[in-house]
């Protein structure tokens, strides 16, 4: 029996991790990925925008060689972390169940059953792609994550999206000679594109270095083509390539098979306490980005490490639980 059952690696799931230590519980992560998953599907070349300081969680420095830290530093970072704290984490297992049981709770994983006193989400949003729902996006040539350019150099690529990551992902493919299409839904790029990005992106739009194609949405998929709809009909672009910068979803069906309510609204917000991170489930808490829903930009790693002292010193404040 764990004091504390956390469901998500990533930089949040260790932060509630170091937490509980610090409260003398005991403490398993499950992670269905590599350590910290969400970062290392980052691109392999990305840049953060925070600096590196903001990212430091555990009382451990953050050195990397510039004011923002790579991707790879980041690995790096959190892989010292661990060990830093030596974390318990099970990679590589999904969690299937979580079942509230009469004094706590059963978890059941690819690997596992365990048993909990309390169990805390920390997913993100990154596990699962928003899907286009077009014929052919099971296709080998679509994908949903970007890694590095080399691939795609002399290739006919659609970029699908315009935001942060899809005008990331046009204009390093533009510099790698790859032939870029972007497939826009909207009017143009989104208004919250990093501030040195937008102009940079429109102006290889302006100029015809990268083709753009606005109010328009992908409708088939195949290997050498893709169909698009926009005003004037729909149209056939050569293709190789499609990446799907279209964003990501909480796993919402594994949110409510643990009984955790939805709210019915745009965001789809899971419910829970703001003041103590407990759901609608007693003892079931969410940390991290989960915690936004479908609003992407409320929650990141600098602004949400204090959701693991909110829920552990509630757990040992007020739940009556024995170190």
């Amino acid at each position: 029996m764990y004091n504390v059952l956390v469901i998500g690696g990533g930089p949040m799931g260790i932060t509630v991790g170091i937490e509980a230590q610090k409260h003398n519980l005991s403490c398993i992560i499950i992670e269905k990925g590599a350590l910290v998953n969400s970062i290392y599907d980052f691109p392999v070349n990305m840049t953060f925008f925070s600096t590196s300081e903001r990212l430091e969680i555990g009382g451990v420095p953050f050195i990397s060689h510039g004011d923002k830290p790579t991707r790879t530093e980041a690995l790096e970072y959190f892989r010292r972390v661990i060990q830093r704290w030596d974390l318990q984490i099970n990679n590589y297992e999904e969690v299937h169940a979580v079942e509230r049981r009469e004094n706590g709770f059963e978890v059941s994983s690819s690997k596992a059953r365990y048993r909990a006193r309390y169990v805390i989400v920390a997913t993100g949003f990154y596990g699962l792609p928003n899907l286009m729902g077009v014929p052919g996006e099971a296709l080998s040539k679509v994908k949903h994550y970007y890694d590095e350019p080399h691939p795609y150099i002399g290739k006919e690529v659609a970029v699908i999206g315009a935001a942060n990551s899809a005008c990331d992902v046009a204009l390093e493919l533009f510099h790698k000679q790859a032939k870029v299409t972007m497939i826009i839904r909207g009017e143009g790029i989104n208004e919250r594109v990093k501030y040195w990005i937008k102009p940079n992106i429109e102006n290889r739009i302006k100029e015809g270095s990268i083709k753009a194609y606005f109010n328009t949405q992908v409708k088939r998929i195949r290997e050498e083509s893709i169909t698009v709809v926009h005003a004037a009909g729909e149209e056939n672009l050569e293709n190789d390539f499609v990446l799907a910068m279209t964003g990501f979803t909480p796993d919402y069906a594994f949110l409510e098979k643990a009984g955790i309510r939805i709210a019915n609204d745009a965001f789809r917000s899971p419910h829970y306490n703001p003041e103590t991170h407990e759901t609608n489930v007693p003892g079931l808490f969410l940390a991290g980005v989960v915690c936004g829903g479908l609003k992407t930009n409320k929650y990141f790693i600098e602004n949400s490490k204090d959701h693991a002292s909110k829920i552990l010193g509630y757990i040992k404040r007020s739940k009556g639980v024995k170190s």
